[in-house]
């Protein structure tokens, strides 16, 4: 997928994700598979959803746009109820999440591993304007920190999901940290959770392998 550069496009533009500037850009399907459950980290997850559905959500579309200081994705789902109330303990927030590998050979399924690390953009439907940044080498190892760093917007409207996550391409950071390059390539990936499912931590759709993500220079030209 391409992230098209919008050079006059601020920030409060791209976290609108019904602004036009999103129209004037292809829009990628991408295909999602729930999580195996023999991957979950604990063995009382794994058997209390043995014989359960993960991952209800099979597609989401996403666009990336950047504009030179910032990047931001937005995603759309088809979501029959709008899940925010986290007040029971049975209660779970829709969500969703970007992944970026930190380095080439991270593995997204497992969600990096040691010395391989992942960096996640996280958003949840109780927090629909605010998001998180999280670290993670491996299953069960995922990693709150500068909170301050995302931005995100999420609304729901007739049945439908959209949600917009943003940072800037480069930021400093003692943890681990995906930086981002105009006219270079790397990969992503999605996560949604579904939560009239109860989904929530390991158990989510997501999209499988990293997908290819290309940023395109700053100049609007692509690097030879």
């Amino acid at each position: 997928m391409q992230v098209d550069f919008v050079g006059d496009a601020g920030i409060d533009v791209l976290l609108d994700a019904d602004h036009r500037v999103w129209g004037q850009h292809p829009t990628t399907s991408v295909p999602l598979l729930g999580t195996p459950v023999g991957m979950q980290p604990t063995a009382a997850i794994q058997v209390a959803w043995m014989n359960k559905k993960i991952g209800t959500v099979d597609h989401v579309d996403v666009a990336a746009l950047h504009n030179g200081r910032e990047i931001a994705f937005r995603l759309e789902w088809s979501a029959a109820t709008e899940s925010s109330d986290v007040s029971d303990n049975n209660s779970f927030p829709d969500a969703a999440a970007i992944a970026l590998p930190v380095s080439p050979d991270a593995p997204i399924i497992t969600m990096g591993a040691p010395g391989q690390p992942v960096n996640a953009w996280y958003w949840r439907a109780d927090e629909p304007q605010g998001a998180r940044q999280l670290s993670a080498e491996g299953l069960g190892t995922s990693l709150t920190f500068d909170q301050r760093v995302i931005q995100g917007r999420g609304s729901w409207k007739q049945g439908r999901w959209r949600v917009v996550l943003a940072r800037a391409l480069r930021v400093e950071s003692e943890s681990p940290v995906a930086e981002l390059i105009p006219g270079t390539a790397t990969g992503f990936g999605v996560a949604i959770w579904d939560g009239a499912n109860g989904e929530r931590g390991g158990i989510k759709a997501f999209s499988g392998n990293w997908l290819p993500l290309e940023l395109q220079a700053a100049s609007g030209e692509r690097n030879a």
